[in-house]
């Protein structure tokens, strides 16, 4: 169970990029296993003790296993997590543009991918012993500001064309087309297609999918980008539905199997703070 968790916000000017951090310490007796539901973001786990497995049930060889710091998505399907023993470590969740900038590769070399981070960067490795090391958590978070401030030094600018495109999708309001995205930025609907998939891991249409049931998601009581929302939506599935953009009810419990792996009504129950007992 989690017995620790300590939220803390970046620097100031790393808060275009990063919204939070989150330290944890787990203890779990028994092994545990857990389903991690989709989304068009990067799960950085910077973390020393109990190792995990990160298994795609999809494909086997797309996961991580026996890692304790690790990076994770954009996944278009949930996935499974695994782990015994005690566990303690840094978690941010990065938005796509965010992980693009900072880990300064295309994510396409990470869609539906969990990977160690020594495989990937090696000052990611570097820094998980650093955190390791630090007295407590105020000089974790202090290190990682100063980390990914030098790595957003080092690295060049994500296309502003694309960087529109994302904003655009991420806006929340009315669902925007990808043709319509395209018209917009003077490209072709296939030009962009390309280059979103490359950069940012996913197709648009795919991205605009899993920010929706982000936030549909959310409505839960639980959000995967920050810390758990302490007052849940207590509306009607229904209504919900028709909030989040969706058809109808029966087209929200359809992306939610798809994206989660279970109905909404399942994942409204207790479960941990990024995740669901399986």
């Amino acid at each position: 169970m989690l017995t620790e968790a300590v939220v803390a916000r970046p620097d100031p000017r790393l808060r275009q990029w990063v919204d939070s951090y989150l330290g944890y310490r787990e203890d779990v007796s028994v092994p545990l296993a857990r389903r991690e539901v989709a989304g068009a973001f990067v799960v950085l786990i910077l973390g020393w003790g109990a190792p995990m497995d990160v298994a795609d049930p999809r494909d086997r060889a797309r996961g991580a296993y026996g890692t304790n710091a690790f990076l994770a998505g954009p996944f278009d399907s949930w996935c499974a997590t695994r782990t015994v023993g005690t566990g303690t470590g840094v978690q941010v969740m990065l938005t796509a543009p965010a992980a693009r900038r900072l880990l300064g590769l295309p994510l396409a070399e990470l869609a539906n991918r969990a990977a160690p981070v020594d495989a990937v960067a090696g000052w990611l490795a570097r820094l998980r012993d650093e955190l390791a090391a630090a007295p407590g958590w105020p000089e974790r978070f202090a290190r990682l500001d100063a980390a990914l401030s030098a790595r957003l030094a080092a690295t060049t600018p994500v296309d502003p064309h694309l960087l529109a495109a994302w904003r655009r999708l991420d806006g929340g309001g009315e669902a925007v087309g990808v043709a319509t995205l395209a018209e917009e930025l003077g490209w072709s609907r296939r030009h962009l297609s390309v280059r979103f998939r490359r950069e940012f891991g996913l197709p648009p249409r795919t991205v605009a999918r899993l920010l929706r049931f982000d936030r549909a998601y959310a409505s839960l009581g639980r959000t995967v980008l920050t810390a758990p929302s302490a007052v849940p939506d207590d509306t009607g599935w229904a209504e919900r539905a028709a909030r989040w953009g969706y058809y109808d009810q029966s087209h929200l419990i359809r992306e939610f199997r798809e994206f989660a792996g279970v109905t909404p009504a399942a994942l409204a129950g207790p479960g941990s703070h990024s995740s669901n007992p399986a």
